[in-house]
């Protein structure tokens, strides 16, 4: 499961607000905040917004020793 720093550091990385994260994974920017701030939430709300942020790009990095994130560049259009 993800952790609430990756989000942050995804979100980042994509220059996304909060209210952009919350409406990409369908719930509220309140959620993001408290889930940001190491709150509890369901984990059905963990699963959204890991879906929206691999959505647009991510790609969480957990192999025991370090954690973060990456993010594949756009495709050039």
């Amino acid at each position: 499961m993800i952790k609430n720093v990756q989000v942050r550091m995804a979100r980042a990385g994509l220059g996304w607000k909060n209210h952009e994260l919350a409406t990409a994974a369908q719930i509220t920017g309140n959620t993001v905040s408290k889930f940001e701030r190491g709150g509890g939430v369901h984990a059905s709300t963990v699963e959204a917004l890991q879906s929206a942020l691999e959505a647009a790009g991510v790609q969480f990095i957990d192999d025991g020793e370090r954690i973060g994130v990456t993010i594949k560049k756009p495709e050039q259009q």
